[in-house]
């Protein structure tokens, strides 16, 4: 059904292969556009943006107090004092009552 594809890379002018393969995975993720980029300025551009590897980048953490169990914790989000805030054990062992 699909083929391999020579493209050319927008930002280096190389010629990259889309394989085969690819393309079924861009057709399962419902991608409609090609990729533009060879792979490595696709991880050139990765970098510069301070993401390398595709990671989400780190989460800024802020110190908390477990409301049920009182030990120090930090959590993802700023907390407020009008709601309690648990440490990820509490949280997991609230989830699963539920």
């Amino acid at each position: 059904m699909y083929t391999d594809q020579t493209l050319t890379c927008v930002d280096c002018s190389a010629p990259f292969t889309f394989t085969a393969s690819q393309q079924q995975f861009y057709a399962d993720k419902g991608f409609a556009n090609k990729p533009t980029r060879c792979s490595d300025c696709r991880d050139a551009r990765k970098a510069q943006r301070g993401n390398p590897g595709g990671n989400r980048p780190q989460r800024e953490m802020f110190p908390a107090t477990c409301a049920a169990c009182h030990k120090p914790t930090e959590v993802p989000f700023k907390p407020r004092n009008d709601r309690p805030v648990y440490c990820r054990d509490c949280f997991s062992a609230r989830q699963a009552t539920r």
